[in-house]
């Protein structure tokens, strides 16, 4: 089948986010005493931030909201422009949208910056709805809630929609709604990763990804 509502992943499916993500992450880790290179810590691209810092580094729950305190003062002002758009991804956008297609965003990113980085890029104007985690209001970063709250927001039904992601979570997510996803290779997901969580497709490039999207045209 092809899906009329087609939801994205941010960091590592629309833009490519490493040098921004794992500087942030390596200074707020420094800041509890661990020293780790920007090139040891690409598992942070894609999950929650709490979540990684409490499950790779045993953070409490306190001590993660402080590590995403020292993360965002680099992040929020440097680290997000060291972000760039994956090449074609523009292309892609395009030839989805003159097809019909309702693009939404669903990042666990918070939703302002989300927004800010894919307005700086010119990418914003594909989508009809970006949607991300409000951390201000306690709203909920994991993912399965954001592509919920997407799906909502922007009145689009379930059973027209996919997934595009690059990490496990944007699968278990999709599938807590009860929407299939495809894994995309050139992000940061291995493809026993994607696979193992349950991936409906998987796509190596973005021309792979635009045949599988329109694959019943």
């Amino acid at each position: 089948m092809s899906w009329n509502t087609v939801l994205f992943d941010l960091d590592g499916t629309l833009t490519d986010p490493k040098v921004g993500i794992t500087t942030a992450v390596a200074r707020a880790l420094a800041a509890f005493g661990i020293r780790r290179e920007p090139d040891e810590l690409t598992d942070f691209i894609g999950p929650p931030l709490e979540e990684s810092f409490m499950g790779g580094y045993g953070m409490t729950e306190e001590q993660a909201a402080e590590a995403v305190r020292e993360y965002r003062a680099y992040y929020n002002v440097t680290g997000w422009l060291e972000n760039v758009p994956y090449p074609g991804i523009a292309e892609c956008l395009e030839a989805l949208r003159s097809r019909g297609r309702t693009l939404l965003v669903a990042t666990s990113k918070p939703e302002e910056m989300a927004r800010r980085i894919l307005s700086h890029f010119g990418l914003d104007e594909y989508f009809t709805l970006i949607c991300g985690a409000h951390p201000e209001q306690g709203r909920s970063s994991k993912k399965a809630d954001v592509i919920a709250e997407a799906l909502t927001r922007a009145g689009c039904a379930r059973a027209d929609a996919v997934m595009v992601g690059d990490r496990r979570h944007d699968v278990v997510g999709a599938r807590e709604n009860g929407l299939p996803c495809i894994g995309v290779l050139y992000g940061y997901g291995s493809r026993s990763e994607l696979e193992d969580a349950g991936a409906a497709a998987i796509a190596e490039d973005l021309g792979q990804l635009l045949t599988l999207l329109c694959r019943e045209e």
